[in-house]
């Protein structure tokens, strides 16, 4: 992986280095912008606090892209099943994604209480419609000879559907859950902004509220890793599928 990115890594560090030396010089004050050594110095300072919150946001991170995942490929289905479906149901999806989901976490509180349940829904609004739409799109474009010829050998829809068109579709629905693994932790976070009992958005606000700023970079920096392992997942299950 190191050989694969190793200008990007090359690019991180020198840029690590460039925000080390302009905060110690003094063009900024390290009250407003700590130097990468003081929030490295908090996180390790600090990890035994920050565990338990880490945890929780990756907890409800797996569960709620999970759960998108799986009603993201059974909506795929639905929507490629018949074009009166697809009709009725893309343009609602379409919709769907003009309502700000930040919108929606207060009511989702308010609805289900402070606990781990509306996070998660967060997690699968904010992860469901990259999933859906890139599976779908991926069904769609399933080359229309291989189906002519099933159907010439009185092969089913759903037949057709497991040995030709999902199998083509696999590349749009990885690409969909790319795209949905770097929203979901955020999903997590605006969902504990609003209202919860732990995870990293309610620690980002108690180190908020006392003005450490090295911990609020402490916990960006730890939401880009959940956020990376995430993804790194989606990746390494996409790379055992040939296309």
């Amino acid at each position: 992986m190191f050989r694969k990115y190793h200008w990007s890594f090359v690019l991180i560090i020198l840029l690590l280095i460039f925000w080390e030396i302009y905060v110690r010089i003094g063009f900024i004050n390290v009250r407003i912008l700590p130097p990468p050594s003081h929030i490295f110095e908090a996180l390790f300072s600090h990890w035994n606090n920050l565990l338990p919150h880490v945890l929780q946001t990756f907890l409800e991170t797996v569960i709620g892209f999970l759960l998108a995942t799986v009603l993201g490929f059974v909506t795929a289905i639905f929507l490629d099943i018949s074009s009166k479906i697809n009709k009725t149901i893309y343009p609602l999806l379409i919709i769907s994604q003009t309502v700000p989901i930040i919108a929606l976490a207060p009511l989702l509180l308010l609805w289900f209480g402070f606990g781990i349940l509306p996070k998660i829904i967060i997690v699968v609004l904010y992860c469901f419609f990259p999933i859906a739409i890139a599976g779908a799109g991926g069904l769609f474009q399933t080359k229309k000879q291989f189906m002519k010829l099933l159907m010439s050998m009185d092969a089913t829809y759903w037949q057709g559907l497991v040995l030709v068109r999902l199998p083509s579709s696999l590349p749009s629905f990885f690409s969909g859950l790319k795209i949905a693994a770097t929203y979901s932790v955020a999903g997590a976070i605006v969902g504990e902004f609003v209202g919860a009992y732990q995870g990293l958005g309610v620690y980002m606000q108690q180190a908020a509220n006392s003005y450490s700023i090295s911990l609020i970079f402490a916990s960006i920096f730890l939401t880009i890793i959940l956020s990376f392992i995430i993804l790194k997942t989606v990746m390494i299950i996409e790379s055992f599928y040939k296309y």
